[in-house]
């Protein structure tokens, strides 16, 4: 008559034994740690990013110095708000907004920006869009680490500033306005732009005009695009290979940016005086 083996006793976990058990378990997977922001992961929680400087920018947050080439870029686009106010939207590049890793280490490429009205904080942006309140006159847009650093190349901050008009709204530019059509012989000076893959020329440079001066930009690229002069709201359809004509009247003062749409080149910039 075969007879069934004794059971075999276990010792219980000691105390010392339970808590090793424990710690291994929750340092598993990507589950939070003790020694960094939870939610966030071992390298966002120590990165370390740049060369911290001792100089900080007119907010008091030290700056975080990166070559010209691995620094992030930013540019700022406002419209205005039918109900007062701007829409502002932002392009970045070599950068993410990362608002769940806020508070954690420095990583290129990573952050938050912070919105300066009229030269004073206002507020953060954890994305490409927000809404600035009427009565502003300028928006500067910084970024930052996401340990509240302000990334900078060669000890400036890396910012872009867009100016707004006085008052809760800007010049109309609802479609019911018919747009201003060029003379066909327009007079002034003519600026030739050509886009071939990623590379423009001429290199783009600012164009230096005084207000009131007509200008003619003729671009011609080899795929489809859109050509777009910031500030003032004018676009016109690039057709691979074949030039086309954006003529505006340099009547609002600042800097305006003009790039392409789709590949995000920027060709010129226009300084009005």
């Amino acid at each position: 008559m075969n007879r069934p083996a004794p059971r075999r006793r276990t010792a219980p976990l000691t105390a010392a034994a339970l808590a090793a058990v424990l710690l291994l378990a929750a340092g598993c997977g990507d589950r939070p740690t003790t020694h960094h922001k939870p939610g966030t992961g071992h390298e966002q929680g120590t990165g370390s990013s740049g060369t911290l400087l001792a100089a900080r920018d007119d907010s008091g947050h030290r700056l975080r110095d990166l070559p010209a080439a691995d620094a992030p870029t930013v540019r700022a686009e406002a419209r205005p708000d039918t109900e007062g106010g701007w829409n502002v939207h932002l392009t970045v590049e070599r950068f993410r907004f990362t608002p769940e890793s806020t508070g954690g280490g420095a990583l290129a490429g990573r952050g938050h920006a912070r919105l300066l009205v009229d030269g004073r904080e206002t507020a953060r942006a954890y994305g490409p869009w927000f809404h600035v309140p009427p009565g502003a006159r300028t928006l500067t847009v910084r970024l930052y680490a996401d340990d509240h650093t302000a990334w900078s190349v060669a000890g400036a901050p890396v910012q872009t500033t867009v100016p707004l008009a006085s008052g809760s709204t800007a010049p109309s530019t609802s479609a019911s306005a018919p747009a201003r059509t060029p003379d066909p012989t327009p007079t002034g000076r003519t600026l030739d732009i050509r886009v071939t893959g990623s590379t423009v020329t001429p290199a783009p440079a600012r164009v230096e005009l005084k207000k009131g001066e007509r200008i003619t930009l003729r671009v011609t690229s080899d795929r489809p695009d859109t050509v777009h002069v910031h500030g003032y709201d004018r676009e016109a359809t690039l057709t691979p290979g074949a030039p086309a004509a954006l003529t505006l009247t340099a009547d609002r003062t600042g800097l305006f940016e003009v790039e392409t749409h789709e590949s995000g080149l920027v060709l010129t910039q226009l300084v009005v005086r």
